[in-house]
């Protein structure tokens, strides 16, 4: 793991590495019986490796559309979206699909965990998917368990497990692979201010030890843990903040 570099007022300042997400005049259109949404207008965002970036904006901004886009979740009516240099826009399923899987790490207001799998299970589940034999998945999955403070839990079911314990499953899930980047939406969404601080110290902990971070919300203090925050509003970029 990497130490810190910088710090300003207690947390740290990593220096940006390459551009892993370069979005180039992005549109996204909906049809809705015979009404066009414009969910986004021509966007242009470039992230760096290394960054901790959150995207906010109120309902209907395209907010989540972004979030998806950058997920590789969905793909744009009209411009460019490259990853790691690779031009996502022209992708096929399968190709989308392989990159969800080994480059974004994802974690969910709602956490998604399998309810009759336990801990370790569900944080093994991207290295089956990656094809990884059983041995490496299991001892990658427990270091990473041990890594968000789980270690005596990793046996445990979700429903024997606090909401903010769910989370750090859910995180490790997300981590478990190496991804580029970690996509989290509205990660603290279920849980309450003290638990959500909690999450949001551990991924200040991921933050320092080099791990790209873009965390979609709609609440400022969650949004002024990152180190930048991109605001939305009707389709296009309204601000670009370097917060430190």
């Amino acid at each position: 793991m990497t130490s810190p570099l910088a710090s300003t007022a207690g947390r740290s300042v990593r220096p940006p590495g390459a551009v892993v997400i370069e979005i180039e005049g992005v549109t996204k259109l909906y049809k809705m019986g015979e009404e066009t949404i414009h969910a986004l207008r021509g966007i242009d965002v470039r992230i760096r490796r290394n960054e901790y970036l959150a995207i906010m904006g109120p309902s209907g901004s395209g907010k989540s559309t972004l979030m998806n886009m950058l997920g590789c979740l969905d793909t744009p009516t009209a411009g460019r979206y490259f990853f790691n240099g690779k031009d996502v826009s022209v992708m096929l399923d399968d190709e989308l699909a392989e990159i969800r899987n080994k480059e974004i790490g994802f974690v969910f207001q709602t956490f998604n965990l399998l309810p009759r799998s336990n801990a370790l299970h569900n944080v093994e589940l991207p290295l089956i998917y990656a094809g990884k034999g059983r041995a490496e998945r299991l001892e990658s999955a427990r270091r990473t368990l041990e890594n968000v403070g789980l270690s005596e839990r990793m046996f445990h079911k979700p429903n024997e497990l606090s909401g903010g314990q769910r989370q750090r499953v859910a995180i490790a899930r997300a981590l478990v692979n190496n991804p580029s980047i970690i996509l989290a939406d509205e990660p603290t969404g279920n849980l309450d201010s003290k638990t959500g601080e909690e999450i949001m110290e551990l991924f200040e902990q991921l933050y320092a030890q080099g791990n790209t971070i873009i965390v979609v919300t709609h609440e400022e203090d969650i949004a002024r843990h990152a180190r930048r925050i991109v605001r939305l509003r009707d389709g296009v970029i309204e601000s670009d903040e370097q917060l430190r």
